[in-house]
């Protein structure tokens, strides 16, 4: 007789299965794999897991060898759907380690929470605590609430290396859409200063309940999946709620966009390409007083990024990011 960790209780086919124990199996994801405290063979580039916020919220910091002076930070949320992959993956690990060389960044990667054990927006909450957390290692208290967060301890490679006159927050698919909601968060707090440089967002994952553009609608399955995904993950929030549908009717202006600068990447086969290149319409046409780019690669599926970081168009990719973070 089956028992109930034997009983599917409902899936998302091909990421997870939820069984009627509560019990969910991941069926897709990259291996975890251990920080390199004494520096990548490939990169140099040395990291390190801790603890922001027990048990919720931990993160992989990346260090690279040029550390004689003060480094960009990158505060980077990872992708996975809301639902799967980890900060801590070879798929991540590689990819950031590569980035982190190339731009001479100090990289904090976060680990959050993800759906269906914590729905939606348990991740936007985590992404937000980081991002304060972040702050906390600011010789300014630039946000009022940035000075009693509950962290164990300050963490000395933020501190010694890294420069808060320099601080980008990005991310790709999922991660990219917890960077913009975060960026909106500033720029609705009372602070008068904008404390973030530039919003990176690689192949970001927005959606709604009205198809856009003729990729979207030759593309049913993929276009239904993605509503699925949303639906599955999102905690009953509707498609057209501004954390996933930044042009909904209900959603802020992204004139209130709390950064100086945002580089939107798209890839050319990715069926949320449409979305990512209306964002960047959408932000130039708003009021937003910043520097919006719109990078595409075509011939490119989501994540190719990272799912082969030695072909030449990642190597391009990366190559746009390090600029980014430096210029």
């Amino acid at each position: 007789m089956a028992t109930t960790d034997d009983e599917i209780a409902s899936e998302l086919l091909p990421l997870l299965r939820v069984y009627k124990s509560g019990r969910v199996e991941r069926l897709l994801g990259s291996p975890l794999v251990p920080p390199s405290p004494q520096g990548d063979p490939h990169t140099g580039v040395s990291s390190k897991d801790i603890t922001i916020k027990s048990p919720s919220i931990s993160a992989r910091l990346y260090l690279p060898t040029t550390t004689h002076q003060k480094l960009p930070i990158l505060l980077y949320f990872r992708g996975g759907a809301f639902c799967i992959e980890s900060a801590f993956s070879s798929f991540h690990h590689r990819y950031l380690s590569l980035l982190s060389a190339r731009a001479s960044a100090l990289i904090v990667s976060i680990e959050y929470r993800l759906a269906p054990e914590h729905p939606l927006p348990a991740a936007y909450h985590d992404a937000w605590d980081s991002f304060l957390w972040l702050l906390s290692h600011s010789s300014q208290e630039i946000l009022t609430n940035s000075s009693n967060v509950d962290h164990q301890q300050q963490e000395q490679w933020i501190l010694n290396h890294g420069d808060f006159d320099r601080l980008f927050i990005g991310g790709d698919s999922a991660g990219a859409n917890l960077a913009h909601n975060v960026a909106m968060r500033v720029g609705s707090t009372e602070s008068k200063t904008r404390i973030i440089r530039g919003v990176l967002l690689s192949q970001p994952y927005f959606w709604g309940s009205a198809r856009m553009g003729g990729f979207e609608k030759g593309r049913p399955d993929d276009s239904d999946f993605i509503t699925s995904l949303w639906l599955f993950t999102s905690g009953g929030a509707g498609l057209d709620d501004p954390m996933i549908n930044p042009f909904a009717k209900e959603a802020p202006s992204l004139a209130g966009l709390g950064c100086f600068k945002v580089l939107v990447c798209v890839a050319g086969e990715d069926i949320l390409k449409e979305r990512g290149k209306t964002y960047y319409e959408e932000l130039k046409k708003s009021g937003w007083d910043g520097d919006v780019e719109l990078f595409e690669v075509e011939g490119e599926g989501h994540a190719f990024h990272a799912h082969d970081t030695e072909s030449e168009n990642s190597k391009l990719m990366i190559g746009r990011l390090a600029s980014f973070l430096n210029k």
